[in-house]
């Protein structure tokens, strides 16, 4: 028997203390790119969050440190530090370097736990090159180093200390990481959040690293209520406060803040233990259930239609903004990404509080109501009239391709898994690359000029606008509440724009019509945004060089020296023949694809709101703010 054949116990291997998270440490915190990077403050941020809702932490300290790494400082309890009566050492030391060992897994210490993947700061501790930790705690400051995972020693006692805590101090391990830069904007919106999701906590984050020390505060005694106030700010408000619910049931609290804007979109936002369960879930159907009938029973009440007019989710909820909240003991989530509630009891309890708040408040205040009431009837003889459009757009079957556009240069591909849909900037872009690609599996839909901004449009104009249509007809999925992912037939929808301004604006409105109304396409990971060059470079008879960015333009001359060397600018798609296009932009082999994602919806909102939407000033503030971030601008 060759050793290729035998399996015995010598193949079985067993991995020790965190060896497993080193070896696989996607399966603990998703991802070993900027994502997962970012996780590892998330992990040691929710041990305080956990210390603050069981009432024993107000601030939170989050730090950037010149050298790279993180720290985090609570004012809890601490860690406890005398032996574990199991393991038969430091408390301390068995959180740190245990998968699953804490209090969060002890009901009498934590009723409520927070994190989405809740495995703790032990594996902050296997990915980190190094970490440090204090504890104060009884009246003594204790510490412990470890390095990769491994203690370098005994807890020690080090000093003394009025008050208690705990900060720790990691550099996460540049093995195993794929970039090892903290980005403050992405901690700023997850801490930010945080705050508004737990009334009364101070999270403070600064940066260090940079030329001048950064550092903003984050602290809202309106919690939630903040938290849609903030969103809304600039907005047209219909009423001047947010409407607030809260109630506990055993060891469940349910809080919602709501509010009408004159906006066309609805901005939901559910969370559970501190989770944006952007997927949804039982609270978000009973909070939705609930709103619409209780907008119904008042219509129907007070007569204030003639008929027996009945309103739709979609048209109740047209320019609301909302946050809903619930903390409970387990959670249990689903869906692909684990950010759907699953837990059924929580649908009746927040179907129960809106249906009898909303009622009372309706009551109380009937010039909002009826002013929230007449902004649905309009939304509904908009929707009514979207209708008989939309239907125009729908297809019976994913494969028919009758009814397809015909602009549009489809693949000989059915299997929709394999096929690539390319949005390409004008007839001239769209001619190279239809001659370019491999028809097998690429398809071609060119836009002639800007298609309609979304985001200051009612679906009735945006379904009269022809290249939308085009668009949703290719794609095959629907819009909105019709939209139906498994209909798609590309899973691959690329934006191939020119490298300009006016490339880089459609770019933003296809976006921000992907983002309103076929998210679900985004957060599949369907959506990519093409990468073509920027110069080609050429020597002689020697190969050609396909340049992306003005500081690799300069590198490679510098490299082959400029005497002979022509240098062509490449101002828009056009300007390549179809082997170039092919070459730089469309051959899955050479070209750099970037993946659409929605780490942060209620960030991109915000964005798509500013820059797409009719307010001004804000959009004016946003530029001037980001202005100096732009290296390079091509006008």
């Amino acid at each position: 028997m060759s050793d290729k054949q035998v399996y015995d116990a010598t193949h079985i291997q067993v991995l020790e203390g965190l060896e497993a998270v080193r070896k696989r440490p996607s399966m603990y915190i998703g991802s070993t790119d900027g994502r997962g990077l970012h996780h590892l403050v998330y992990e040691v941020v929710d041990n305080s969050i956990d210390e603050a809702l069981a009432g024993f932490c107000s601030r939170i300290d989050v730090t950037l440190n010149l050298n790279g790494s993180v720290t985090v400082l609570d004012n809890g309890r601490g860690i406890p530090i005398d032996p574990h009566p199991h393991y038969k050492k430091s408390a301390l030391e068995v959180v740190m370097t245990i998968l699953h060992a804490g209090g969060k897994f002890d009901k009498n210490t934590y009723k409520v736990s927070g994190g989405l993947h809740g495995v703790g700061v032990s594996v902050v501790n296997g990915l980190s090159e190094w970490l440090e930790v204090e504890v104060r705690r009884e009246g003594k400051i204790y510490f412990q180093r470890y390095t990769r995972g491994i203690s370098t020693g005994p807890v020690k006692e080090i000093g003394t200390a009025e008050e208690t805590g705990t900060k720790v101090t990691f550099m996460p391990d540049s093995s195993i990481f794929e970039t090892m830069e903290f980005q403050y904007d992405i901690l700023f919106n997850r801490l930010q959040e945080l705050a508004f999701l737990n009334k009364g906590i101070t999270i403070s984050l600064k940066d260090l690293r940079g030329p001048e020390e950064q550092e903003n505060i984050f602290s809202y005694e309106g919690g939630i209520v903040a938290f849609v106030e903030y969103l809304n700010k600039k907005k047209a408000v219909l009423h001047e406060k947010p409407i607030y619910f809260e109630r506990q049931k055993d060891d469940m609290t349910v809080e919602i803040a709501m509010q009408y804007t004159g906006a066309y979109m609805e901005n939901v936002h559910s969370f559970a233990n501190n989770i944006n369960t952007y997927e949804g879930g039982t609270h978000i159907i009973g909070f939705k259930t609930a709103l619409t009938r209780v907008a119904n029973d008042y219509i129907k009440t007070n007569k204030l239609t003639k008929d027996d007019t009945k309103l739709s989710g979609e048209d109740i909820r047209e320019g609301l903004c909302a946050i809903i909240s619930v903390k409970l003991m387990e959670p249990q989530f689903e869906g692909q990404t684990k950010t759907k509630l699953g837990n059924s009891e929580v649908k009746g309890i927040v179907d129960s509080m809106v249906t009898d708040g909303l009622s009372e408040y309706f009551e109380e205040n009937p010039k909002v109501a009826g002013i929230i009431i007449e902004k649905a009837l309009l939304a509904k003889k908009a929707r009514d009239a979207a209708k008989k459009a939309r239907e125009l757009t729908r297809r019976k079957n994913a494969l028919e391709v009758s009814t397809l556009p015909g602009k549009l240069a489809d693949c000989s591909e059915k299997d929709a898994s394999r096929c690539e849909l390319y949005l390409v900037e004008g007839d001239s872009a769209g001619g190279s690359a239809k001659q370019g690609r491999d028809r097998a599996f690429q398809a071609i839909l060119p836009f002639r000029g800007k298609i309609l901004n979304v985001e200051k449009a009612r679906l009735t104009k945006i379904l009269k606008n022809n290249e939308i249509i085009a668009l949703i007809t290719a794609l095959g999925t629907g819009i909105s509440e019709d939209f139906t992912l498994e209909n798609a037939r590309y899973h691959k929808v690329i934006i191939m724009t020119d490298a300009d301004v006016d490339g880089a604006h459609i770019r933003t409105l296809l976006l921000t019509f992907f983002f309103r109304y076929m998210q679900p396409l985004i957060n599949a990971g369907y959506v990519y945004i093409a990468q073509p060059p920027l110069y080609r470079v050429k020597k002689g008879k020697k190969e050609d060089h396909y340049v992306y960015t003005d500081r690799e333009k300069d590198r490679i001359l510098k490299d082959i020296g400029i005497k002979g060397t022509t240098v062509q600018r490449y101002k828009g798609l056009g300007e390549m023949n179809p082997e170039q296009l092919w070459e730089t932009t469309m051959n899955p082999q050479t070209r750099t694809l970037l993946q659409v994602t929605l780490d942060d919806a209620i960030r991109a909102d915000e964005i798509f709101r500013i820059l797409m939407g009719d307010e001004v000033e804000p959009r004016r503030n946003f530029i001037e703010k980001h202005a100096k971030e732009v290296v390079e601008l091509d006008i």
